[in-house]
């Protein structure tokens, strides 16, 4: 492999210019989980780097009214958020979105559910005589409250009232993307030929659907115009570390999100994987705002120096981490301050 000219600490902090992170979880989080940042911190650090946009991710509010509060106090910078429909909202709720479309700054995104996808939730447990046991059959309550509540996508059959009256929602808007969520690679792909069928304009694979998928489900979601979404928060060594992501019960503490491997090829899995489908397909984020990870601003910074390392190129870096995006939230191309050019801008 040849590594390109000009890597640098400066390099990886120049393309920072313009670029715009689209998956940040600040805080408020519960107490099991605390954050790095809030979200005011986390804009006026993306600001100060540079960075034109972050997009805010919260799995227990809509997090355009967080956008709405801190696009009035961080001057010069800009800040989106959307709606991830999890339990909290009562899963699949049209109403929901509804409102989330029409409050504060307006969701930006629709995502399909985080822990409360039924792929995810299913999968979540505890080792119990060294036998992994799903929390739906050690607490009953769990089932009852969560998993039966849990956002499934039909793969085989026409969409039922509730998620065909969302499709038609997001349709309706054309300047909000739908995100598939924590769903399985199965339902992904379904719900990237719903897009297509609802005409839905914008599609974000998530990355936890990525991680799991083959190269021909990427390239075929891909070909249908989605944007695969990779997070650097995926392939770092926190992805073992048993933390509560979203349950406020203690006892929910699980096995997930791959708590019982390690990252599944690092970064050098992702920049394999760019090279192979095109950076004009692909988003490159980072998913951090947990306490136990750097800054999302020095998460990006971070991601984008492996990148380097691994050879991909500053352009096609530039392309993943702002142009993509910019094309995602429907944003005019970028122009920097005096017009100075952009290391990572094509010649």
């Amino acid at each position: 492999m040849l590594l390109p000219d000009g890597r640098s600490f400066e390099l990886s902090c120049e393309l920072l210019r313009g670029a715009i992170d689209i998956h940040v979880h600040a805080g408020p989080h519960i107490f099991s989980s605390p954050r790095r940042v809030d979200p005011v911190e986390a804009a006026v650090e993306a600001r100060d780097a540079g960075m034109r946009a972050i997009v805010y991710m919260d799995v227990f509010e809509m997090s355009n009214g967080t956008s709405w509060i801190v696009n009035r106090v961080v001057p010069d910078f800009q800040t989106f958020g959307g709606l991830i429909m999890n339990t909290v909202y009562g899963g699949m709720n049209p109403r929901a979105v509804l409102t989330a479309l029409h409050y504060g700054t307006g969701a930006k995104y629709i995502s399909f559910g985080a822990h409360s996808t039924f792929f995810q939730a299913a999968r979540e447990g505890h080792l119990v005589d060294g036998k992994f046991v799903p929390l739906s059959e050690i607490y009953p309550k769990f089932k009852r409250r969560e998993l039966d509540r849990c956002i499934r996508i039909p793969v085989d059959e026409a969409p039922g009232e509730e998620l065909d009256e969302i499709l038609r929602m997001i349709a309706g808007h054309p300047h909000v993307y739908l995100n598939t969520g924590h769903v399985s690679v199965a339902e992904a792909i379904r719900l990237v030929e719903l897009a297509q069928q609802y005409g839905i304009e914008k599609v974000l694979v998530a990355s936890s659907v990525t991680k799991i998928a083959t190269m021909d489900e990427l390239k075929a979601m891909a070909g249908a115009g989605a944007f695969i979404e990779y997070t650097l928060a995926a392939y770092t060594h926190t992805t073992p570390i048993p933390k509560t992501h979203y349950y406020v019960e203690r006892e929910y503490m699980s096995i997930d999100e791959g708590m019982t491997e390690g990252p599944g090829g690092g970064v050098r899995k992702v920049a394999e994987q760019i090279s192979d489908l095109g950076a004009q397909h692909c988003i490159l984020a980072t998913d951090f705002g947990v306490y136990t990870l750097p800054t999302p601003v020095e998460g990006l910074r971070a991601f984008v120096a492996c990148m380097l390392d691994l050879g991909i190129a500053a352009a096609d870096i530039t392309t993943m981490i702002r142009d993509n995006p910019e094309a995602l939230l429907g944003l005019e191309p970028w122009s920097p301050p005096g017009g100075a050019a952009n290391p990572g801008a094509p010649e």
